[in-house]
């Protein structure tokens, strides 16, 4: 008996173009809705610990007022529904974070039969690099926000009563977190241009006076705080891991150089083999020299 053939895959499919327009789009509304499912499920989860989120938020805030009144620190709610809304919101970024696995590999699935075989192992290893990225600035934005909570709140002075707006404050704090967080992916952006041979590592190197003042702006206008020190250490970090960047592009330029007498060669073309000059075989009779008279004993 004959084995059956095996049916290719929809990435198959879509990797070769077999698939038509409405394939596509049943695909595309599957990934859909079982990215939707995951993140629906993650936010009901985490709807269960939204409550302790909201106090490690409220922590900078709280252990200040606390070492100052040695009282229980408050805060300020506009509307009843106030919690409720902060604590779905917290549900949702929690479900985006832990269904981010599945709803990513759902986009990536969909999107990657598109790409050639190389750009999907670049894929891959951005991917790899991007998320502790991400995950060391967000939580350095939340070291921030500890250190630079007694300044903020000390310029009330002893006459003011300070009374914070919950939601309010939970925006501010996790907006420089996610600012933190997008600002660590800058060296990630210029390694994808290197790699991409848009830019060499030798021009990147000469744009560094440039790149500093493009971090020191970008935190200038996008850090929510007004204080100095968290703009001054976002733009240090930032400018710190644009000279890693440029020196792992140096390293992807050398090797580039070391194999570029086979870059412009498919995997699966054959290498040239070059001609070989016939040699004329000897005449009947003719002499030969002590040389050839030894070979031929």
């Amino acid at each position: 008996m004959t084995a059956k053939r095996r049916r290719p895959s929809n990435f198959q499919r879509a990797a070769e173009g077999s698939m038509t327009l409405i394939e596509h789009l049943r695909e595309l509304r599957s990934r859909l809705f079982k990215a939707s499912v995951a993140i629906v499920a993650a936010t009901t989860l985490g709807l269960f610990v939204a409550g302790r989120v909201r106090q490690f938020i409220q922590d900078p805030y709280c252990s200040y007022m606390i070492s100052r009144t040695a009282e229980k620190c408050q805060f300020n709610l506009q509307n009843p529904l106030d919690l409720f809304m902060l604590n779905l919101k917290i549900a949702l970024y929690l479900g985006l974070i832990l269904a981010g696995p599945i709803w990513l590999y759902q986009l990536w699935a969909f999107i990657a039969p598109g790409l050639h075989r190389r750009e999907r192992k670049f894929g891959y290893i951005f991917a790899g690099i991007a998320t502790p990225l991400f995950a060391i600035g967000f939580a350095l934005g939340y070291y921030m926000m500890v250190r630079s909570m007694p300044f903020l709140l000390g310029l009330s002075g002893d006459d003011v009563n300070v009374t914070v707006n919950l939601p309010g404050y939970f925006e501010l704090v996790t907006s420089v977190m996610l600012i933190f967080g997008l600002g660590f992916e800058f060296p990630l952006v210029i390694g994808m241009l290197n790699f991409a041979g848009v830019v060499s590592a030798r021009r990147l190197l000469s744009w560094w006076r440039t790149a500093v003042f493009l971090t020191f702006l970008f935190a200038a206008i996008f850090t929510p705080t007004p204080e100095p020190f968290s703009m001054t250490i976002l733009a240090l970090a930032m400018s710190a891991l644009y000279f890693a960047a440029v020196g792992i592009a140096f390293l992807n330029d050398r090797r580039r150089a070391r194999h570029a007498l086979y870059q412009d060669l498919d995997d699966d073309e054959a290498s040239p083999i070059e001609p070989v000059s016939p040699v004329d075989a000897p005449a009947w009779g003719a002499p030969y020299g002590p040389d050839d008279d030894q070979q031929q004993r």
